[in-house]
């Protein structure tokens, strides 16, 4: 049986490969991707902002539909029993359970996270990319079962956007009672409010973009602050100050990806308060900085690279608890088919769309 991946032959070109479908070694997985979203990550590789990566297999943000079961595979990472035909998501990472990071318990630092999915498509087993008909589950890649009333729509994003999030509050300590300022309201922003409003946190979201804005309020923010009205960040910060009794927000969450939101970051959170920065992944983008206010106000910076991969098994049962609560199935505001991979990065690169997903059946 054939399958088909999409391949990045350079930045900005993409073209269509065919290969065999595998069969699954012991202890893996071969699915049939249903949904591939296009992530923010994916469009600093599709620029050429990503210091490594110029060509290969992009895709991770998916659900798919187990085809193959390898040898001794009969539950997924949370013990429930699965079988051909179950609808999966996985993440996008391996953990080698072997490097240092992967001993110090940090697996969503594993050095070795990348591996498969910087292998050219060329090497077998192929299907090594999410951007493609199928996708194959090494034995390392952590999987979950996707809960029965949660659509596909909504799943896709799951192992990637509301993880990361999840993941990323959660080491900045929000709880109930805080207040919460995130920068930029894409999916990342959109799943972000969803959980912080979930633990009981007041939600200040920023964007530049006033439908994502409208959006965002549809996810839990309280206050929305579109920066062509604020268009300084004297006015940003004393609309925040005046929304916070004058202290700044509690804890901050950076998922714009512009080196700028950085520097600012520090400028909208009160003293003593958290910083948890996400967007920014391409090295070599600079911003300028003050270090010295970042001393004075004693801020804790906490940059999130993956997440945990048994966040991703909370990010379904947060979706399921939240299906009905939250427009999930909403912010995909953009559908392509397989053969259109290019015009959905191409569209998301021109901020177009908010999120593209790729139909593959």
């Amino acid at each position: 049986m054939k399958g088909k991946v999409a391949m990045m032959v350079e930045p900005m070109k993409m073209e269509i490969r065919e290969y065999d479908v595998p069969e699954p070694e012991k202890g893996a997985l071969v699915l049939k991707v249903q949904r591939a979203n296009v992530c923010g990550s994916e469009l600093h590789i599709w620029r050429g902002h990503h210091p490594t990566k110029k060509t290969g297999v992009l895709g991770h943000e998916m659900i798919g539909v187990i085809e193959k079961l390898g040898e001794g595979v009969t539950t997924d990472y949370a013990g429930r029993p699965i079988k051909e035909g179950d609808r999966i998501a996985t993440t996008y990472y391996q953990t080698c359970r072997k490097c240092r990071m992967c001993q110090q318990g940090k697996f969503n630092l594993c050095e070795n996270a990348y591996h498969f999915w910087n292998m050219d498509p060329d090497q077998a087993p192929h299907f090594h990319g999410a951007f493609a008909s199928h996708y194959y589950v090494h034995p390392d890649m952590y999987f979950y079962k996707v809960p029965d009333n949660v659509p596909d729509i909504a799943a896709a994003s799951a192992n990637c956007a509301l993880s990361q999030v999840y993941f990323g509050l959660e080491q900045g300590e929000l709880t109930y009672g805080d207040t919460l300022v995130i920068q930029g309201a894409g999916g990342l922003g959109l799943n972000a409010a969803s959980v912080a409003k979930e633990k009981g946190a007041g939600v200040i979201i920023i964007d530049s973009v006033q439908s994502r804005l409208e959006k965002a309020k549809e996810f839990g923010a309280d206050h929305v602050i579109n920066m062509n009205e604020y268009d300084t960040l004297e006015k940003r910060v004393e609309i925040i100050h005046s929304l916070t009794n004058g202290r700044g927000a509690d804890v901050g969450i950076e998922l714009t990806g512009v080196p700028a939101a950085f520097s600012e970051g520090i400028h909208l959170i009160r003293t003593g308060g958290k910083y948890v920065t996400i967007g920014n992944v391409s090295p070599g983008q600079l911003t300028e900085f003050d270090p010295g206010l970042l001393t004075r106000k004693s801020i804790e910076i906490i940059p999130i690279v993956r997440y945990q991969p048994w966040y991703l098994d909370k990010a379904l049962q947060f979706l399921s608890r939240n299906i009905d609560k939250y427009p999930f199935a909403d912010m995909i505001d953009g559908e392509f088919s397989f053969e259109k991979v290019q015009e959905a990065l191409d569209q998301s690169a021109a901020r177009k769309i908010t999120r593209a997903s790729i139909v593959m059946s």
